[in-house]
């Protein structure tokens, strides 16, 4: 079973142990029975033993339950956090393109939904360890009264267990088909919050939507959700009418072929009963145990589907490294797009760049201006060609350290409430210095590196953006589109102030925009069209560029 092999690649000895325990707790379990059933009719001396023997199994099954479920469930716990943590780690490690195809909705998924689902199965290992070894010894003990019992027990179980896994197999399926739903539904779900404005703004679209998408695939994961859940609930049902058919053949059929004392079919009866709540908890288990299967398998695939492409993580660099020169030399990429069979090619692409210059990349939409930026960081790798810092080609183990030259704002950033990872003295005065220039200080304060607040409007997160970038205070930086949400107050702060101050602080500046009255700023302008260095002009560009 997985969730065996999940749990013993976590710690093998401590699950060892933690089985034990739970099975010594069985087996305390059943000597209490066999005690009780022994000294039904006893008096005197030997019941006073048996008192000693009881109190001691009890003690001892208290302590071996306890030691069981609490070793197990550390376990459990610090497994499903070393899973959560693998699965974000292997996240960011995967290339950012193939992050981008595998989307967020099924990474999501698998962090809301498969791990929880792991977590509970992994919290219910000691009661099956435990129930196990009743149901086990409770066997034994019957084959010690009544070997042809024992043997008319076993064929009874054998034919329950046979129809209990047939229809549960079909569960499983159910089960499985209402995971895969799951994931459809999670991207459903993340177009409803990031869609929400233009699904109110159209009607047909916000039915359609909800029609034909949302609740269509909703409802197919709760059909086979009750499914697989109709079937556990019949088998269960079937489970526990079984136990009663066997009291029942003990008591009416099997006297008519065998001569039994009524002391022994007390005894019969007696354990079957006490065998009654072990299997019923386990058939009850049995369902969460058929999720988390089919959730670390999920877990795995996307694991795999993350490492397909390997990691990228390499050796860490200086996050302020110096270069003098940085050169892009035959750099291709493609991808396909959108209801478009061919793929879109961008490149070869020869470029260089150094210290101290201002460098506008233009061109009409959809021309790879974003992809190109992407490349320049090392975001993604070139399928052709080579990126060169200071002469010397990047390489996969040097990656991660040629992006620690680059602060970025692209045109789909993401703000985080903190000045994480953002080094320096005096950041709080620092900040509020940039805050009052970007005329935000009487709405956001920097407290201990903490924004108070990011509920901006979309031209004033970017700005907030901006300044995270300028307190990186990297070699290069990349600014994608910045000012399209901007005033036309902050347009010139943008490109009369804060580029020329950076140039003055001999940073390298690529600015991706389509103000094309301020393109005179510029040291050099690069203008991509299909994918295609189409012009590359020094001092200012008049040529018109289609918005």
């Amino acid at each position: 079973m997985k969730l065996i092999i999940f749990l013993l690649r976590s710690s093998p000895r401590i699950v060892v142990a933690a089985v034990a325990a739970g099975v010594v707790a069985g087996v305390s379990n059943t000597g209490l029975l066999t005690l009780i059933n022994a000294n039904l009719n006893q008096t005197g001396a030997p019941m006073m033993r048996s008192a000693w023997a009881f109190a001691l199994l009890g003690a001892v099954m208290l302590a071996s339950r306890c030691a069981s479920a609490i070793a197990l469930t550390r376990l459990a716990r610090g497994s499903v956090f070393d899973l959560r943590m693998h699965i974000c780690r292997r996240a960011i490690a995967a290339p950012l393109r193939h992050l981008e195809e595998i989307g967020a909705a099924r990474v999501i998924a698998a962090l809301t939904d498969d791990v929880p689902t792991i977590s509970f199965a992994l919290t219910t290992i000691p009661l099956v360890c435990m129930h196990l070894a009743v149901v086990v010894t409770c066997l034994i003990y019957l084959a010690w009264l009544s070997v042809p019992a024992f043997v008319g027990m076993l064929l009874f179980m054998v034919f329950g267990i046979l129809s209990y896994y047939i229809p549960s197999t079909r569960a499983l399926r159910y089960v499985n088909a209402s995971r895969l739903g799951w994931d459809v539904l999670s991207k459903h779900l993340q177009a409803l919050t990031q869609g929400a404005k233009e699904l109110k703004l159209h009607r047909l679209r916000r039915e359609a939507f909800f029609a034909d998408s949302l609740e269509a695939t909703a409802d197919a994961a709760r059909r086979d959700g009750v499914r697989a859940d109709s079937i556990y609930a019949v088998i269960s049902g079937w489970g526990q009418l079984l136990v009663f058919a066997l009291i029942g053949v003990l008591l009416f059929v099997a006297p008519a072929f065998q001569q039994i004392s009524r002391q022994a079919l007390i005894g019969y009866s007696l354990l079957v009963l006490y065998m009654m709540t072990p299997l019923e908890v386990l058939l009850n288990l049995v369902p969460s145990l058929g999720r988390a299967n089919v959730a670390i398998r999920k877990v795995e695939e996307l694991g795999l589907s993350l490492e397909a492409k390997g990691s990228e993580h390499g050796e860490g660099g200086t996050p302020h490294a110096f270069y003098e020169s940085l050169e892009l030399k035959g750099v291709t990429h493609s991808y396909m797009r959108e209801g478009v069979e061919e793929p879109f090619i961008l490149g070869p692409i020869d470029l260089s760049f150094r210290p101290g210059e201002v460098v506008f990349l233009v061109g009409g939409n959809g021309s790879g201006k974003t992809t190109l930026a992407k490349l320049l960081t090392g975001l993604y790798v070139p399928e052709s060609g080579e990126v060169r810092l200071n002469g010397q080609t990047v390489s996969d183990e040097t990656r991660e350290s040629y992006r620690q030259l680059f602060s970025t704002v692209f045109s789909d950033f993401f703000l985080f409430d903190s000045l994480l990872g953002v080094e320096g003295r005096d950041l709080d005065a620092r900040s509020r210095d940039y805050l009052a220039r970007l005329q935000l200080s009487h709405k956001v304060r920097v407290v201990d590196s903490k924004f108070s607040t990011t509920d901006l409007s979309q031209g004033q997160r970017k700005r907030l953006a901006l300044l995270t970038a300028y307190l990186e205070d990297r070699p290069f930086y990349v600014f994608d589109e910045w000012a399209a949400d901007q005033d036309p107050h902050f347009k010139k702060v943008f490109y009369l102030q804060l580029l020329q101050e950076l140039k003055d602080r001999d940073k390298t500046v690529l600015v991706i925009s389509h103000d094309d009255r301020y393109y005179d700023l510029a040291d050099r302008i690069i203008k991509l069209d299909y994918g295609k260095v189409v012009a590359e002009n020094s001092g200012a560009y008049t040529e018109p560029v289609p918005a």
